[in-house]
C-alpha cells in the first residue's frame, strides 16, 4: 500500500436510537447533562450510531456498522430504534459506495450497537435474507474483544447479538487482530490502540494522513460532551479507568492536533481536543459531518 495516497474520510450516519440519558452520563446529574443533551418525555436522549468510511487509493474501510435495523419490533422499541431500514446502507449508497465495494469492516468490539449493521433490516431477515451485508469484506476485530463476545460477563451478555459470532466465523474472513496493526498497510498511518475501561479490548482505529490524524473513538469518548475527564457512561465497566484511558490519549492527540471521530453525538461528527483556561479538556474545531475530507 503506498504511503499518502489520497485518503479520504466520510462520517456515515447509520440508524439511531433514543437511550435513557441518565445511563448515558453516568453519575453526572440530570440538571448538568441535560444542558449537553435535551432528553424526552422518558428521559431518553437522542444518540447516532455514525460509522467512519476510510478510501485510502481504491480501497474502502468502515470503521463500525452501527446498530443497523435488525431487531424485531418489540426489542427495537426497547432500544429506542428510530428507523425500520438501514440507514448505513442508503447513505453509503448516497455517497455512491454499494456494499460489495467495502474492503474491511473494523468493529472497536462486538456490542449491538456497533456490530448490527452487519445484518439485513428485520424485513428482510423476515424473508429469509439473513446474510452479512458487507459480501466480500474483511472483518477485523481485536483479540480481546472477539474473546469478550464468545464468554460475555453477566453484566453485559445482552449487549451482544446471538448468532452474530457464527456468522462472522462462518463468512471465513473473519480477522482477529493479535497486535496493533494489519499488515497490509504502513503501520505509520494505519494502527489501532486500545482501552478497556468500556469493554475489554476495545479497538481504535488511528488513521495518519500527510496534513491530519484521525481516530474512532468510540465508546470511550461517544461524543464531545464526554470529552470532559469525569462524564463517563453507566455503560462502561469501569469509569476510573475509562477517565484515565481518555487522559492517556490526550497525551497524545492534544499537542499533535489529532481529529476525534465521534460515533454516538447526534450533532457533531468530529473534532479536536484542547484544554481552556480552567485546564479542563474541552472539543475545538468542531465538524458536524465529514464529506471525504482529505487527511
Amino acid at each position: 500500500m503506498p504511503r499518502y495516497t489520497d485518503i479520504r474520510v466520510s462520517s456515515v450516519l447509520g440508524n439511531s436510537q433514543l437511550l435513557d440519558g441518565g445511563a448515558m452520563f453516568g453519575n453526572a446529574p440530570r440538571p448538568l447533562w441535560e444542558r449537553w443533551a435535551k432528553p424526552d418525555a422518558l428521559g431518553r436522549i437522542a444518540l447516532a450510531c455514525r460509522c467512519m468510511l476510510v478510501e485510502w487509493g481504491s480501497v474502502k474501510m468502515l470503521c463500525e456498522t452501527g446498530i443497523g435495523a435488525y431487531m424485531e419490533p418489540a426489542m427495537a422499541e426497547r432500544y429506542g430504534l428510530m428507523e425500520s431500514d438501514h440507514r448505513l446502507l442508503a447513505n453509503l449508497q448516497a455517497l455512491g459506495v454499494k456494499p460489495d465495494e467495502i474492503d474491511y469492516v473494523i468493529l472497536s468490539h462486538l456490542h449491538f450497537d456497533h456490530a448490527g449493521g452487519l445484518l439485513p433490516a428485520h424485513a428482510d431477515i423476515v424473508q429469509g435474507r439473513d446474510d452479512l451485508v458487507f459480501p466480500k469484506a474483511k472483518f477485523v476485530v481485536g483479540r480481546e474483544a472477539w474473546n469478550r463476545a464468545q464468554k460475555p460477563h453477566p453484566r453485559d451478555r445482552a449487549s451482544f447479538i446471538p448468532g452474530l459470532s457464527e456468522k462472522l466465523e462462518k463468512s471465513g474472513r473473519l480477522v482477529v487482530i493479535e497486535g496493533d496493526s494489519l499488515p497490509e498497510f504502513p503501520r505509520e498511518q494505519l494502527f489501532f490502540r486500545f482501552s478497556h475501561g468500556h469493554t475489554p479490548g476495545h479497538m481504535h482505529t488511528v488513521v495518519r494522513g500527510p496534513r491530519e490524524t484521525i481516530i474512532f473513538a468510540g465508546d470511550l469518548i461517544p461524543g464531545k460532551a464526554w470529552v470532559h475527564l469525569p462524564i463517563t457512561m453507566g455503560y462502561d465497566r469501569f469509569a476510573e479507568q475509562v477517565i484515565d484511558e481518555k487522559q492517556d490519549l490526550y497525551t497524545v492527540a492534544v499537542p499533535e492536533h489529532w481529529t476525534l471521530f465521534y460515533t454516538h453525538d447526534s450533532e457533531v461528527a468530529a473534532s479536536q481536543v484542547t484544554k481552556d483556561s480552567k485546564d479542563r479538556y474541552v472539543p475545538t474545531n468542531e465538524q458536524p459531518t465529514l464529506v471525504r475530507h482529505t487527511l
